[in-house]
């Protein structure tokens, strides 16, 4: 076989910058793609997933790496900026194989694959050479004493099980833990079923209700019933009440009755009322926890309000002002305060001074394509949303409007991206 002419490690290069040779940065190093050999040698590594600007991942060919290390990556610029699409026989590296059991060719049991070392032959080629793995359950008294140890042995030295097996997914969480959620679900849609399942039932409650809510419906739907009904339940109150609505909605109504009556009150009472809405009116598509103060609120307090890490930027750009009770449905409704009227006046400012009267609410029962009219035409992140009685039900944002009018694959939809240079896939 051909002489090593390099070698590095997967996990060291997940978030590696990758430039052309102008020095231009195409993207980010997402994964690693890899074929079987079967019985013929170690995998063969076939390219590189790339997160370009978009958010969008592609594949890069290993045949267009010119350089590669622990610092940075540098292909020929020839990158196809068609969607990532993983073929039958390619395995994912960081999806697929860290944290897969191998059973120890030497009888001492089985280990944990946490990273895989991959070389360059003087062929140019690339294959998987080590794997660095943690010893699991062991078959001796002696090797028991070693569970925890981490070693790295040869790609020959290990069992692969079938990919079938039950499979863990905490590297996987652990090296993905700094993405935006809408960038780990597109992570997920590029999975298996079976792997898609294993990695959401990883998160913690609240970081899987983040990510089921950047998913196309028919994937929230099969995640949500593969889990625990109680678990689903949990994931369903860590969400935003209209989006768990939306997502009830798909759902057998003996199914969703079932996971509303395992969710807090409050947090059922709020989703009930919003599945009590036609899908195109405003009070399907609005929340019904904006933020909602009392006229003798002052600015320092709807500032503190607003600073809230877990509000949209759409949802902070406007305050409610409404007579108690401020819980929806509130008491009268008498205007909204916007954002930039907070920063042009004193912290001790009552907001019943600064309120915009102007604006007019939108009925529970407006079509969305009054909705949308009123947000453009007035140039708004948000509206106030009133029942007839007067009393504020919730608030609509732009990006539910944009949400509700794009098709439903919008998520896998590529749109008209530039490409940089055309090239074909190539292995």
């Amino acid at each position: 076989m051909s002489t090593n002419l390099s070698r590095v490690f997967v996990a060291r290069l997940l978030g590696l910058d990758v430039f052309d040779p102008l020095g231009d940065r195409l993207g980010r190093l997402r994964d690693v793609v890899v074929l079987s050999r079967g019985t013929r040698g170690a995998p063969h590594v076939v390219g590189i997933v790339v997160e370009v600007p978009g958010k969008k991942r592609v594949f890069v060919p290993m045949t267009r790496i010119t350089s590669i290390d622990q610092t940075q990556i540098i292909c020929t610029g020839l990158v196809n900026l068609r969607r990532f699409e993983q073929r039958g026989a390619e395995t994912l590296v960081v999806a697929e194989m860290f944290d897969r059991r191998v059973t120890l060719r030497d009888g001492s049991g089985d280990a944990t694959i946490e990273d895989i070392a991959m070389d360059q032959l003087r062929s140019r080629d690339w294959f998987v050479s080590k794997l660095f793995v943690r010893r699991g359950h062991s078959l001796s008294p002696l090797s028991r004493l070693r569970r925890n140890e981490t070693l790295i042995i040869d790609w020959a030295d290990a069992l692969q099980g079938p990919r079938t097996e039950p499979q863990a997914a905490t590297q996987f969480v652990a090296t993905h833990e700094d993405l935006k959620p809408a960038d780990f679900a597109e992570a997920l849609q590029e999975m298996s079923d079976k792997r898609r399942f294993e990695v959401a039932s990883e998160l913690q409650d609240e970081r899987l209700a983040d990510v089921l809510q950047e998913l196309p419906e028919d994937d929230q739907v099969e995640i949500l019933s593969a889990l625990d009904v109680q678990r689903a339940a949990d994931v369903l109150e860590e969400m935003d009440p209209d989006d768990a609505a939306d997502l009830l909605g798909e759902l057998p109504s003996a199914q969703a009755e079932q996971l509303l009556q395992l969710m807090e009150p409050e947090g059922a009472d709020d989703v009930r009322r919003l599945l009590e809405y036609d899908e195109d009116t405003a009070g399907g598509l609005m929340t019904p926890v904006p933020v909602i103060l009392p006229p003798e609120a002052t600015v320092a307090e709807a500032l503190a309000h607003v600073r809230r890490e877990e509000l949209s930027p759409a949802l902070a750009s406007s305050i409610f002002i409404c007579r108690p009770p401020l819980e929806t449905p509130t008491g009268r409704f008498l205007g909204v305060v916007h954002i930039q009227q907070l920063l042009r006046f004193p912290p001790f400012e009552p907001l019943g001074n600064l309120v915009d009267k102007n604006l007019e609410p939108l009925s529970d029962q407006a079509h969305i394509s009054e909705v949308a009219r009123t947000l453009a035409t007035y140039n708004l992140n948000s509206l106030p949303v009133v029942n007839d009685a007067g009393r504020l039900v919730g608030a609509v944002t732009v990006d539910d409007v944009l949400d509700h009018l794009l098709p439903d694959d919008w998520r896998a939809h590529d749109g008209e991206a530039p490409i940089r240079r055309l090239g074909g896939r190539i292995g």
